[in-house]
């Protein structure tokens, strides 16, 4: 059942995504060459709680062990943070995280590149940014979640990357995972219908190879199949009377605002 939400309870949702956009915008000099996955999860944690009654969403979901997800390189989402995981110059870097604030769960992730990336990392994350703001400009009233989901898979196969179709968006709320499933491919008047009051998790996952994925022995971290590389970017937003209203960007105007927010994955 899809559960919507009014004004009030948007409000609220948009208070925990505050504290994922600061947390998001304070990684971003911490994600640097040499620095473990699991310093980086302990830095996200005490920033989340030091707001009070926060608390990482993803902490102890379904059983994960952390605060962040933290996957590099081709490993597409899901990635455990761990004292062992240094990163290196080169890599890319996808951090998820969660946070519940009385009872509202918000939800988004950001590629961060570590240090100078390649050319061809640097398209891959352009190209993941955009699809997520062309999904994002088509969850309008009106609309249907096909809609959300073609909006990404063309930018990315334009592009000549692929769009993992194993994993999928999701409404959230009062709870983490809620309906509907929000794909990135799709077709356009297809899945359920848009109405004002929905709050949806648009996560576009591109490869830079093949969309088949695999899921690694740790039973959490879910990888490309041919090793390629892979980018997410993520933000809830509350489909209203206008133009999405996104809850996850840093403090100020929509158009500065997501200038800031494009500057945190800029290589």
């Amino acid at each position: 059942m899809i559960r919507l939400k009014n004004r009030g309870e948007i409000e609220a949702i948009a208070r925990s995504g505050a504290i994922i956009a600061e947390v998001l915008e304070a990684l971003r000099d911490e994600v640097i060459p040499g620095v473990t996955t699991a310093k980086l999860d302990a830095f996200a944690e005490d920033l989340i709680r030091s707001h009070r009654g926060a608390s990482p969403a993803f902490k102890g979901l379904y059983g994960f062990p952390a605060t962040l997800c933290t996957s590099r390189n081709e490993e597409v989402v899901h990635g455990i943070p761990s004292s062992k995981v240094q990163l290196r110059e080169g890599d890319i870097l996808k951090v998820d995280v969660g946070v519940r604030l009385n009872g509202w769960y918000a939800d988004a992730a950001i590629t961060y590149p570590v240090g100078n990336i390649d050319i061809q990392a640097q398209r891959l994350l352009e190209v993941t940014r955009e699809a997520l703001l062309l999904g994002i400009e088509a969850a309008v009233p009106g609309n249907h979640v096909g809609d959300v989901g073609v909006a990404i898979q063309r930018v990315a196969e334009s592009a000549g990357f692929s769009v993992v179709r194993d994993l999928v968006g999701h409404g959230l709320g009062r709870e983490p995972h809620e309906e509907p499933q929000v794909p990135n491919f799709g077709k356009p008047g297809q899945g359920p219908r848009l109405v004002e009051g929905m709050v949806l998790a648009i996560e576009p996952m591109v490869n830079l190879g093949r969309a088949e994925v695999s899921t690694r022995d740790d039973g959490w971290t879910v990888v490309t199949w041919d090793g390629s590389l892979s980018a997410h970017f993520e933000h809830t937003v509350a489909v209203t009377n206008g133009e999405a209203q996104i809850l996850t960007l840093p403090s100020g105007r929509r158009s500065e605002a997501l200038e800031a927010w494009r500057a945190i994955s800029s290589g």
